[in-house]
């Protein structure tokens, strides 16, 4: 007879309350995280005719819009730089951050037949559909750079701090898509939520308009909106404005690093019922 060897079993069960966010589970399955990560960038162009060139034009031609009717119709102040690249050095991480926004929110909605079938840390989702963003984000600061080129515009030292400005970003963008994607699965209507909420938060941070109109104390509570931040810090890195890291960007930072904690515990909390209610 063959002797057949102990077989080990594992149990998961949905752990009540709130939980722990166990980063180190995530961390252990970063490969997963690569692949989503991939998937999203191959589905967002699959059966496009123009393709990875969208990323480009969005913010390009929104960048166009702003020049026409802010810049030129209404002479909103840019701070002595051409209003052009004074949009545009705004709607680059803008536009990383709103993407990441639209696509993460409905990530774990679209991933049903995954969730439903295996378990992973959920979290790898819409980290995935996030982090897909920076191939888009690469492409457009390419084109920035071609633009501070041909209006005469050379980075000097300040641009060693714009990786911080771009996790930022990124950290925004993630903290609010936590919040969005554990709702939406719950909530199916949060997702037409969503085009509203970018667009109040497109007029609601300094692109088409410089934050210098604002004084004290309002500049600093106007930090509240993290964007603020990522803005004002990419072009003071890129184009020199007058609007160095101060309170206000503490504020942005501050409450960015809020978003994220928050989001992630709400949505670990809400992780054991995704299965059953997606």
């Amino acid at each position: 007879m063959t002797k057949i060897s102990n077989v080990s079993l594992t149990v998961i069960r949905p752990k009540k309350g709130w939980q722990t966010l166990n980063l180190k589970e995530l961390i252990n399955c970063r490969e997963l995280l690569f692949f989503l990560a991939w998937r999203d960038i191959k589905v967002r162009y699959k059966q496009t005719v123009l393709g990875v060139a969208w990323a480009i034009i969005q913010p390009f031609f929104t960048m166009v819009i702003f020049s026409l009717f802010f810049g030129r119709l209404a002479k909103i102040p840019s701070e002595g730089i051409p209003y052009p690249i004074f949009s545009y050095a705004a709607l680059v991480p803008w536009t990383f951050f709103a993407n990441g926004l639209n696509q993460a929110s409905n990530s774990l909605v679209g991933s049903a037949n995954l969730i439903k079938k295996v378990y992973f840390p959920r979290l790898a989702i819409p980290i995935a559909s996030v982090l897909a963003g920076v191939v888009d984000f690469i492409l457009s600061f390419i084109v920035l750079i071609g633009m501070m080129a041909y209006f005469g515009f050379f980075p000097t030292y300040n641009v060693l701090w714009l990786p911080l400005f771009l996790l930022l970003a990124l950290t925004t963008s993630l903290g609010v898509s936590l919040w969005f994607s554990a709702l939406n699965v719950e909530f199916r209507d949060v997702r037409y939520t969503i085009p509203f909420l970018t667009q109040f938060w497109l007029f609601s941070t300094p692109i088409a308009y410089p934050s210098s109109l604002l004084s004290e104390p309002w500049k600093t509570i106007y930090g509240i909106n993290p964007m603020v931040g990522v803005v004002d810090g990419f072009r003071w890195a890129l184009l020199g404005t007058s609007t160095p890291p101060g309170l206000a960007m503490i504020v942005s930072a501050a409450a960015a690093l809020i978003l994220l904690i928050s989001g992630a515990f709400y949505f670990r909390r809400m992780e054991k019922n995704f299965a059953d209610v997606i």
